[in-house]
Order: structure tokens, then C-alpha cells, then sequence
């Protein structure tokens, strides 16, 4: 009873960020040619992120019932991560929007994440089930919720990025400055670099406690290394004359490419130590 009715909040957290998402493209039309957002745009922008409060706060939710269904932490299987990570973008984006006034981009970010819990709900959802004998560590708690954070904080730095790169190429009235949108990923992109840097440590203790070796170049360890070079090369470029703006944006978003190859392809096609990612 306690599953169904997570998997209802989830449901019903989808179909609110899509509702919110709607909104959010109105008010993105409403702008299009207006110096300043009529009322009826404002109205759009600020029901909107009325309602993804809402849809974030029926996720949480199905988070929390999914834990208690399963005794367990609710990020034991790729349905149970990805609907973590989802919730880890929608906070982050409220706080970059309280924060910053960005709300006008909301669109950019309420439609990948509604195709991510789309995917999450409709591919690899699995009933509540307890943890592999794998999992069962409480190293689960730190190293996986580590790096549920760092992958939603590095998806959005992605698209601010991608948004930047857009208005360096071709301004326009709707977007902020382009320094601005640097700024913004800058600091997503430093929080998530600290995280994903303190699960990569948590990782390999718990890789030495379970298979008797701090790194063995998994497929998964492979890649989570190689995003953690590109984040690395981001921040350096970042502060670094020449590479401010365009090249630096560029490479965030190379990062987010390797967040998502690791995210689908590793846990889902390529087979390795972490291949019980994929299941219940």
C-alpha cells in the first residue's frame, strides 16, 4: 500500500512539473516580443513555479514513502537514482531561481527533467524490493546520495551552460547576459565538482571494503573519473584569461554529456561491477 501510493505522488509529480512546464513555455511565448513580460507572462512564469514547488514537494514525498516501503535508502536501482536525481534539479533550479531571477528560463530546465522521470517511471521502474546483498552497506547513504547530488547539480549547470553558449551566438531580449548565465553554472558547477569529488572518495573506500581494492578501473569508476577531469578543466578554464566565456561553457557542457553517458549508458548497456545499477 505504502509503494502504491509513491508511485501515485510520482505520478503525480510528473504530471504537475508537465503542467508547470506548459506554463513555463506560455510565458516564454508571451515574452517573445516585449521589451518587459506583459502581466499575463508574469502570471504564467509565477504559477508556474508555484506549481513546481508543489510537484517537488509530491516527490519528495514519493521518495520518502518509497523508503519506508522498502526499509531502505530510495536510491537502490536505476528508477529509485533517477528519481533522486530529478528531485536534486527541481530544488536546485528553485533556489537558482529565488536566487537569481532566472525564471524565465524555466522551460529549459522543466522539459529534460520531465523526459528524465518519463524515462525513470516508464523504462526502469521496478516494485519496491529490498537491496542486493551488494548494496547492503551503509555506505550506500554517503557515496550514492553524493553522487545523486552532484549529477542533478551538474545537469543544470549543463543547461545554463548550453543557454549561455546560446546567447553568446545569437542575443536575445528573453535570455539574461551571457556573463550572467556564466556566473550561475560557475557555481552549480563548483558544488557539484566538491560532491562528485567527495563520491568518488567514499567510493573507492567502500570499493576496498567490498572487493578488496580502493580502484580497478571499473566501467563506471572509469567514467565518473573522466567526468571528474572534465569538471576539473572547467573550473581551471573558468578562472583562466582566454578561456572565459565560450571555451569554458564548452566543456561544462562536454561534462554533462559524460554525467549522462555514465548515467544511461554505463548503468544500463555496459556490464561491470556496478551492472546491479540497472535493477530492482
Amino acid at each position: 500500500m505504502i509503494g502504491m501510493l509513491s508511485d501515485w505522488l510520482f505520478t503525480s509529480a510528473f504530471g504537475i512539473y508537465m503542467a508547470a512546464a506548459l506554463l513555463c513555455a506560455a510565458e516564454w511565448s508571451l515574452t517573445r516580443y516585449s521589451d518587459s513580460p506583459p502581466a499575463a507572462a508574469v502570471r504564467c512564469g509565477r504559477l508556474g513555479v508555484a506549481l513546481t514547488v508543489l510537484g517537488a514537494l509530491l516527490h519528495l514525498g514519493s521518495l520518502v514513502l518509497r523508503s519506508v516501503a522498502a526499509q531502505r535508502v530510495p536510491w537502490g536501482n536505476m528508477y529509485e537514482y533517477l528519481s533522486a536525481v530529478g528531485l536534486v534539479v527541481v530544488v536546485a533550479w528553485l533556489y537558482v531561481v529565488w536566487r537569481h531571477g532566472l525564471r524565465r528560463l524555466s522551460l529549459f530546465v522543466m522539459l529534460p527533467l520531465a523526459l528524465l522521470l518519463f524515462l525513470a517511471g516508464n523504462q526502469l521502474y521496478v516494485e519496491v524490493a529490498p537491496l542486493q546483498p551488494a548494496l547492503r552497506s551503509y555506505w550506500i547513504a554517503i557515496h550514492v546520495a553524493a553522487a545523486v547530488l552532484a549529477s542533478g547539480v551538474f545537469l543544470l549547470s549543463g543547461v545554463v551552460s548550453g543557454l549561455h553558449l546560446w546567447t553568446a551566438h545569437r542575443p536575445a531580449k528573453r535570455l539574461p547576459p551571457a556573463d550572467h548565465l556564466d556566473r550561475v553554472a560557475y557555481r552549480t558547477g563548483t558544488v557539484g565538482f566538491a560532491t562528485l569529488t567527495f563520491a568518488i572518495i567514499t567510493g573507492a573506500v567502500w570499493a576496498e571494503a567490498a572487493w578488496g581494492r580502493y580502484w580497478g578501473w571499473d566501467p563506471k569508476e572509469t567514467v565518473a573519473f573522466v567526468s571528474w577531469v572534465c569538471y576539473a578543466a572547467y573550473l581551471h578554464a573558468r578562472a583562466t584569461a582566454g578561456w572565459r566565456g565560450k571555451p569554458a561553457a564548452w566543456i561544462n557542457v562536454i561534462g554533462m554529456l559524460a554525467v549522462l553517458f555514465n548515467l544511461f549508458f554505463v548503468n544500463l548497456v555496459v556490464s561491470g561491477l556496478h551492472s546491479y545499477a540497472g535493477t530492482g
